[in-house]
């Protein structure tokens, strides 16, 4: 690294549509910038860590090192890698500055800048930047190694081939066996009624028991892929390269983003809410003492300053922004021709970013990210 030049980190977890987001940013960026991959223990590999400047979910062995000097800027995504983030932030003495694509569960104060889609509500901040869709598009790369890796399983199906990507229970919807059945059920209906193949894939957030309510719901009328944990073979780019038209859960944000930036026939598969009430009122106050005007706002402003209060999310904001463009039909529409592709706001992104970090010192410059290799030894 050339003197004078800000050092730049990038930590990364093994949630792909997270990492696609910082990828993407980081390309167009082309400065060198350190990538350092995180490993999680397997209490944090579903589970979120408090919130709070730690690095007690770390699996030290296995992800790479997290050791001075420190960065003067380090670019992440979501709760896990943000917590990291803030520890780093506190051992540089304050020098690190953090730039975060998501939402933080609190205290915004302690982001340089906070890149926030359209589900999140957060407020009115010089340190936050509002997007409509998440920076997540399919790796043109990846999508073809998929089309040629999963051609002798899925080119020569009947088509069209109707592929259904399945993600897993999150606040606020639930995923119950019992669901599953009767939406399996309907998609079958679906098929053969318009004739072609059927493909169902899991994700690693999918329960086992909605994988067995699929697997018994499916039976020879479809292919069943489960999510392999360990990194057997996966089709997911095999089927979108593939696939003519998607039906995919409504929880898996990635998985939306990414079918419809293919402009490929979409449906957004609204699930059940959750029936936990207390959960359903806590989001719910959230969302009210946001609102412009409402009494308990400044109440609100106040405890989410002081870290004592959370800033709510609605992936349903998601889904409108895909309607809106026409990307995407709901689950009582069915298939619509498709429009325009849609687009990014990755220049939006990128320009704000040089702005941050070329305030402070000259604009890095090189061929692009830099690897980090060497693994922590603690």
């Amino acid at each position: 690294m050339e003197q004078g030049q800000p050092r730049i980190w990038t930590l990364l977890s093994n949630k792909l549509g997270d990492n696609a987001q910082v990828e993407k940013v980081m390309e167009a960026l082309r400065w060198p910038i350190e990538r350092r991959r995180l490993v999680f223990k397997d209490a944090w590999q579903l589970g979120k860590p408090r919130f709070s400047p730690s690095l007690h979910h770390v699996d030290l062995e296995a992800s790479d090192s997290l050791e001075a000097p420190w960065p003067d800027w380090i670019i992440t995504v979501g709760r896990r890698p943000a917590m990291v983030a803030q520890w780093v932030r506190r051992q540089s003495g304050g020098k690190t500055r953090v730039i975060l694509f998501g939402r933080p569960k609190r205290r915004l104060q302690d982001y340089a800048l906070v890149v926030s889609p359209s589900q999140y509500f957060l407020p009115r901040r010089d340190n936050v930047l509002a997007i409509d869709l998440p920076l997540m598009r399919v790796d043109p790369e990846k999508l073809e190694i998929g089309r040629r890796e999963w051609e002798k399983e899925l080119a020569d199906l009947p088509r069209p081939l109707t592929v259904v990507l399945v993600g897993g229970p999150t606040k606020p919807f639930a995923m119950p066996p019992s669901w599953t059945r009767t939406w399996i059920q309907s998609i079958r209906d679906l098929v053969q009624k318009s004739g072609g193949s059927l493909w169902v894939t899991t994700s690693r957030r999918t329960p086992p028991a909605v994988v067995e309510a699929l697997r018994e719901s499916l039976g020879d009328q479809g292919t069943l892929h489960v999510f392999d944990p360990g990194g057997g073979p996966n089709p997911y780019f095999g089927l979108l390269a593939w696939g003519d038209q998607f039906l995919v859960t409504g929880d898996s944000v990635s998985m939306l983003v990414e079918v419809a930036s293919l402009n490929k026939p979409l449906v957004i598969c609204e699930l059940p809410e959750r029936g936990d009430l207390s959960s359903r009122l806590h989001e719910a106050l959230l969302r009210f003492c946001h609102r412009p005007g409402a009494v308990l706002r400044p109440l609100a402003t106040l405890l989410q300053a002081l870290g004592w209060m959370g800033y709510p999310r609605d992936l349903r904001a998601i889904h409108e922004a895909l309607y809106r463009r026409g990307a995407a039909g709901s689950s009582g529409r069915g298939f619509l021709p498709t429009s325009a592709m849609i687009g990014d706001e990755v220049d939006v992104v990128c320009q704000r970013i040089r702005d941050l970090v070329e305030g402070n010192k000259a604009s890095p410059e090189g061929p692009g990210c830099v690897a980090v290799q060497k693994r922590n030894a603690q």
